[in-house]
């Protein structure tokens, strides 16, 4: 069973906002749409720059390194939370194992 990839409205909103990194978060997405990872050694072995933090927290090195994407992922539900986005800039004045889901749309 694939992967589910949970919000797209998140990644437009996110590629809005940087229009430099909308293929690479298209690539992304499909690419873990269509992944059926069980365990974070299979999600590691497609993205060995990946970086996992904690059972279910992982770092995604999107558009050459440029920006970071950080994600939950429900193994055993097949479910991937899109949590954050940002530059590598921003990344490094978070603590990405505590950051939360932001709410992108401004209305």
């Amino acid at each position: 069973m694939p992967m589910r990839v949970i919000a797209v409205r998140t990644l437009k909103d996110y590629w809005e906002m940087f229009p430099q990194a909308k293929q690479a978060l298209l690539s992304w997405y499909e690419e873990a749409n269509a992944a059926s990872w069980s365990n974070p050694n299979e999600l590691k072995a497609q993205y060995r720059n990946a970086s996992v933090l904690t059972d279910k927290r992982v770092v995604f090195n999107i558009h050459g390194n440029s920006f970071r994407l950080i994600a939950d992922i429900e193994y055993r539900l097949k479910i991937v939370f899109v949590i954050w986005f940002g530059t590598h800039k921003q990344y490094d004045k978070i603590d990405a194992k505590k950051v939360g889901y932001v709410k992108t749309n401004k209305k």
